[in-house]
């Protein structure tokens, strides 16, 4: 544990101006507050804070930060407050240590979305004061060292992986690298021990086998580049075990196959040496192609900038390279803690806005947060976040937007604005119309087509990387779901209401909020809209004195009028929607008459009333609802239909059919061979028409050609 003096004077040792006295009475404090508290490895538990400011001293982080260390249990496990530490050490830190100290009581629990909500306060901590995540950090990763000290397996794993999960990324998204591999590494070393130590084993043996081929080549590297006239320093080292066993997964390739176990630092004074530097060595030693990074001129989102290269090296040995100015190794090294290094007379607004626009992401994890669903959502948002390699791209007017790997249009959309993500209904990537499911390459120049009629559709999820994105459609989604399970509400009311001789008004309605425990009117529409309430439920809570019917409500049958005026659901266009969805494989046309069951929290999904799979919904009267087609005459929408073919097997069979259906104005979107005979194939066609009549007609004009022998509509 380290002692009083020798935290100071580390402080002291990068801060001359630090408040020595503070740290002082902040130290003793906490030691006074523990008292004989004790860890599980059986260590006072005042060592503990002492150590996690120790780890901050590392980074040289200011004297509120090492403060907030020291005291940042002292709220929870102490009988300390807030009130007390802000008379005694300033509202500063009081409001530093309060932000730690709520993350740690929710992180008690192991269910998830306990897990989910502490995420969520962590991260808005995290934008009042970035150093609450520094503190964060430095105490899982002294708890991690001491991890092996806990009796409970399953304990253990669980604060593995989410230290894998949440804060090795989180570390590595703000470019503190060494604290992110030392996370990993203690992470696998729990949740996958046998591989680590399998893997360390065979590090070991390929070092006895290697001897000193790290110092010697850093020697030539360096020999070669002074010869060249440019003073730098040159440091190898071996990776972690994780970073291996991590590349040797991603790749699949073997120990011995994978080129950069040893990576070389150069560290040189000015930007242009870097590009000396590179010069020199491409020179001397032949590149791999597909292997050079400039993280200098587009650099990732954590402000971390250097030139990656690997090469054919001294001794015919592939090593990988990172080239950058001393700035660059400090901030590559610190992250963003190197924006908190003491600066005399920088406030804390002042330093924070010097980091806001390189952790930009940060502001995006925020959005999120404020305009997300669940928990649960959030933190799968923000994980697709932080597990990401990056792809550059461009706006045509030039400007460089920063995406993760397997990114399409939609994220690229997203990225520019969450306007120009919803009203997307097309893109040009690099001047040439492209599906919005394309993958983007580095380099590509997109251009978004809007429309503001335009509305994100479900399908993108499927094939969007972006965390914004997905919440962004998703909560899209969620409004206009809620705003159509509202339309629809209102009308199943009014027919209900209608068919007791009742008017469904909105003071009516208000009415049998509390009985059913709706907020307010939107709620209580919505909730019918989707079954979660039926409506005769409510017209029997607002008018109590109407007669009970028995039964529930009347189920339709087969013998109603198309226009039948007591259908309490009219479909407009093709009835197509989030709160009206069509019965798969079931193909219902405007002609014909149809009626919608009501499944709870989903909505209605439409059938044929001669549909087969009706008949598992005898029983349940109540979820029947009455549904009329209302076509537009003027704007006539084209619906699926789906014909079963049997045709003799002649030249130009299928050219004869597929010429007939399109005289008929009708288009063949998909076609399937079922069976093939030597005389006879069946086929399935999938067709777009008006409505059953124009079915009908296509069906006659199929039976009359002589290569059909039977044309039949499936139905289930």
């Amino acid at each position: 544990m380290l002692r009083q003096y020798e935290l100071v004077d580390r402080v002291l040792g990068y801060d001359p101006r630090a408040d020595e006295a503070l740290i002082n009475r902040a130290y003793v404090y906490a030691m006074k507050q523990h008292g004989s508290q004790m860890r599980a490895s059986g260590d006072p538990y005042f060592s503990h804070p002492i150590e996690v400011a120790g780890i901050l001293t590392d980074l040289k982080l200011d004297t509120a930060t090492i403060v907030t260390a020291i005291l940042h249990d002292t709220i929870e496990d102490t009988g300390a407050t807030v009130g007390e530490l802000a008379d005694l050490f300033g509202f500063e830190i009081a409001n530093l240590v309060d932000g730690v100290t709520k993350l740690t009581r929710i992180e008690l629990t192991s269910e998830r979305s306990k897990q989910a909500e502490n995420f969520r306060k962590f991260l808005l901590a995290m934008s009042n004061d970035i150093r609450v995540l520094l503190v964060k950090l430095a105490d899982r990763l002294h708890n991690m060292r001491t991890l092996h000290f806990i009796k409970s397996s399953e304990k253990r794993q669980r604060i593995a992986q989410e230290t894998m999960d949440i804060y090795a990324p989180l570390a590595g998204r703000m470019g503190i690298q060494e604290i992110r591999e030392e996370l990993e590494d203690l992470a696998f070393k729990e949740l996958n021990p046998e591989a680590r130590e399998t893997l360390v084993k065979r590090l070991n043996e390929f070092n006895t086998e290697s001897g000193d081929t790290v110092e010697s080549i850093a020697e030539e590297l360096r020999l070669k580049l002074e010869a060249a006239g440019l003073k730098c320093e040159v440091d190898g080292r071996q990776k972690r075990p994780y970073s291996v066993w991590r590349k040797m997964e991603r790749r699949a390739i073997s120990l011995e196959q994978l080129s950069d176990i040893f990576g070389f630092r150069l560290k040189v004074d000015e930007m242009v040496d870097c590009y000396r530097a590179i010069g020199i060595l491409h020179m001397n030693w032949p590149m791999v192609p597909g292997r050079f990074k400039d993280y200098i001129s587009t650099p990732k989102n954590n402000g971390y900038r250097s030139i990656h290269t690997t090469m054919i090296g001294p001794k015919r040995k592939r090593v990988e390279i990172q080239v950058r100015t001393r700035n660059m190794h400090e901030v590559a090294e610190l992250g963003i803690a190197a924006h908190w290094i003491y600066k005399e007379g920088a406030s804390v607004a002042e330093r924070s806005e010097e980091f806001a626009g390189t952790f930009s992401w940060l502001r995006l994890l925020i959005e999120m947060l404020e305009h997300g669903g669940s928990p649960e959502e959030f933190l799968e948002h923000t994980k697709l976040q932080m597990f990401s390699d990056q792809v550059f791209c461009f706006t045509p007017k030039g400007t460089l937007i920063t995406l993760p790997r397997g990114a399409t249009p939609i994220d690229f959309a997203y990225a520019v604005h969450t306007e120009v993500g919803d009203s997307c209904v097309g893109s040009k990537i690099n001047g040439r119309h492209m599906p919005l499911r394309t993958v983007l390459a580095n380099g590509d120049e997109v251009e978004i087509i809007r429309s503001q009629a335009q509305r994100p559709s479900p399908a993108w999820e499927a094939f969007v990387a972006t965390g914004k994105a997905r919440s962004a459609i998703r909560r899209s989604i969620r409004a206009a779901k809620e705003a159509e399970f509202g339309r629809l509400g209102r009308q199943i009311l009014k027919g209900v209401f209608e068919s007791a001789g009742r008017e469904a008004t909105d003071v009516v309605l208000q009415r049998a909020l509390r009985t059913l425990h709706q907020d307010d009117l939107g709620e209580l529409l919505a909730s019918v809209g989707d079954g979660t309430i039926a409506a005769q439920q409510v017209l029997e809570i607002v008018f109590p004195e109407l007669p009970v019917k028995k039964g529930g409500r009347r189920k339709p049958t087969k013998h109603l009028a198309n226009d039948d005026q007591r259908s309490v659901v009219r479909i407009t266009g093709a009835g197509q929607g989030l709160a009206i969805r069509m019965a798969p494989n079931s193909f219902p046309l405007p002609g014909e008459r149809i009626v919608g069951i009501i499944t709870p929290g989903e909505g209605v999904v439409i059938y044929p009333i001669d549909a087969p799979a009706l008949e598992e919904f005898d029983g349940e009267t109540t979820r029947w609802l009455d549904v009329a087609w209302e076509t537009d005459v003027e704007h006539p929408h084209l619906f699926p239909a789906r014909l079963n073919v049997t045709a003799r097997n002649e030249v130009g069979a299928l050219g004869h059919i597929a010429s007939l259906v399109a005289d008929y104005g009708s288009n063949i979107t998909n076609l399937m061979m079922t069976q093939r005979d030597t005389d006879f194939f069946d086929m399935q066609l999938d067709l777009e028409v008006r409505d059953f009549k124009h079915l009908t007609r296509i069906m006659s004009a199929l039976n009359g050609v002589s290569v059909v022998s039977q044309v039949i509509r499936p139905r289930r």
